[in-house]
């Protein structure tokens, strides 16, 4: 008899979702507004803190675009995006008729290097065409090197936007990510560390900027008795259901990210011994993760395997894994955009591999795991 599947990442409810949805429906409030769509935004401001402002909406992607707009990025601007991330990172920059411009990563985070960064910037302003924003990621949770890239933005005079869908509870020297950027973002897609299924957060440094977020996305309507638009809006705007969801995993949000932390330190066992292989981890004290995905890199000339290799022969004991990120500047759409930087991201991409990381992994699927990864160490 097959067993079932262990995913890389699914949804995991924590049992309260259903006590707000259901309210919901008992109020009748099934509308892009309401009372859980509101306590979703305080719970939210209340757990990343610095006085943030947050707007509740029904992607990570369009809350980038939005802070694209507040950012005033629009036709012909340059904006600078890291290049190792998924893709709703850099297709808003397109919404915009802007022009995206990637970054390398650098080793310790994996993340935007500051180095390449400044050279981009350096070259652009050079070529008369200083970029109008930056977007930062914190990839599978793990915080950017925040310090120099916010010192950068700051030199240079331009708008940061901080990618923190993957990096709810994650904090660099104790502020939580979220909180860095002039706009930063936040995902609850299905993946992620908690979820409403679908949906996400705009997290602004002021009400003015919540507000004017909220009216683009609930189609840009002004105040009048009639419907009258003065500019082009979008329905972006969370619904009340699906903010309920959202209620109830903030309940267990911390119990999560212990589940997913512990998920890291299990891996860390599991290949303590074994030359080439590194679990990926936090460099310094300053960096704490969600570990939202435990990824490994392998070093094919000392394992005498490939992270491909492992990646096949778990998935036929049905163990879902899935190769990094493949960088923004290898992929077809964005291949004749400008790229800074070294080969980090590709070497990353290469050798690099997501292994299954839920909160809701059972001690018997983590057996489970362990035997067939064992299978191939042991080959």
């Amino acid at each position: 008899m097959k067993k079932h599947k262990i995913w890389l990442s699914s949804p995991h409810m924590g049992g309260a979702e259903q006590k707000y949805v259901q309210e919901a429906f008992d109020t009748n409030w099934v509308a892009p507004l309401g009372p859980n769509v509101n306590g979703f935004e305080k719970d939210l401001e209340d757990y990343i803190e610095e006085n943030s402002k947050v707007a509740c909406l029904s992607s990570g992607t369009s809350a980038l675009h939005l802070a694209l707009i507040l950012a005033e990025v629009s036709n012909k601007d340059q904006v600078i995006c890291q290049s190792m991330t998924f893709s709703a990172s850099a297709n808003p920059i397109i919404y915009q008729g802007a022009t995206p411009v990637f970054v390398d990563s650098e080793k310790d985070t994996w993340n935007m290097c500051p180095i390449a960064l400044e050279e981009a910037i350096k070259d652009k302003i050079v070529k008369g065409n200083k970029p109008k924003a930056i977007i930062v990621v914190h990839l599978y949770g793990m915080p950017a090197k925040m310090d120099e890239i916010l010192a950068i933005s700051k030199k240079y005079d331009i708008s940061l936007i901080e990618d923190a869908a993957e990096a709810l509870g994650s904090t660099f020297k104790g502020q939580k990510c979220g909180t860095f950027g002039d706009f930063s973002i936040l995902s609850f897609n299905g993946n992620k560390i908690i979820t409403t299924s679908g949906g996400g957060a705009l997290v602004c440094k002021n009400k003015e900027d919540k507000e004017k977020a909220i009216f683009f996305a609930t189609q840009a309507r002004d105040n009048a008795p009639h419907y009258q638009h003065s500019e082009v809006g979008y329905n972006y705007r969370m619904s009340n259901i699906v903010a309920g969801i959202g209620r109830g995993q903030m309940e267990v949000l911390d119990e999560h990210i212990d589940y997913r932390r512990a998920n890291n330190q299990f891996y860390k066992e599991v290949f303590k011994n074994i030359e080439g292989i590194t679990v990926f981890e936090e460099a310094t004290q300053d960096y704490y993760s969600n570990h939202w995905l435990s990824a490994i890199i392998v070093d094919e000339s000392k394992t005498g395997f490939s992270r491909e290799d492992l990646r096949l022969a778990i998935e036929k004991d049905n163990i879902e894994s899935r190769p990094l990120w493949k960088p923004m500047h290898l992929q077809p759409i964005f291949k004749d955009y400008d790229y800074y930087g070294s080969n980090v991201s590709e070497k990353l991409f290469k050798d690099g591999l997501c292994l299954p990381s839920g909160s809701n992994l059972t001690d018997e699927d983590r057996i489970r795991i362990k035997k067939s990864i064992n299978k191939v160490l042991n080959k």
